[in-house]
């Protein structure tokens, strides 16, 4: 059973880092051009510290992430926002716990991108088009 997706290994790498960029792109496109409208990002203003900065990180980086562009740059880049998230949006509510704080979604996310910063892209991606291994 421990090799039942062995195969589909670096396939599946590509999946999970197009579902990852997807889903910070998400915010992304939430805090900087209001869609989906999302009541918590309704009042991001232009340079308003760190939402809209944090914002525009997302797009960016979660588009390049998406494509498979600057995959790992852009994945260590989104890791180290979503630590800054943690630690300057979740922690300071008094409890240092994930759990307490709402901090598991950043979390997770911290250590996604840190992993595929690490992993690579896969063979589903621009940079790997680009070596000329898809």
């Amino acid at each position: 059973m421990e090799n039942f997706l062995a195969p589909y290994r670096q396939h599946l790498l590509s999946v999970f880092r197009i579902m990852a960029g997807l889903l910070v792109l998400q915010y992304g496109t939430a805090k900087i051009i209001g869609f989906p409208a999302i009541q918590m990002f309704a009042n991001v203003a232009v340079g308003q510290w760190p939402s809209w900065y944090a914002g525009m990180i997302e797009l960016i980086f979660g588009t390049l992430l998406v494509v498979g562009l600057f995959s790992r740059i852009s994945a260590f880049i989104l890791c180290g926002l979503m630590a800054m998230a943690y630690f300057i949006g979740h922690a300071p509510r008094g409890m240092f716990s994930p759990l307490a704080n709402n901090g598991t979604l950043a979390i997770l996310f911290c250590f996604t991108f840190l992993y595929l910063a690490a992993s690579g892209p896969g063979p589903w991606s621009a940079d790997a088009a680009a070596r000329g291994k898809q």
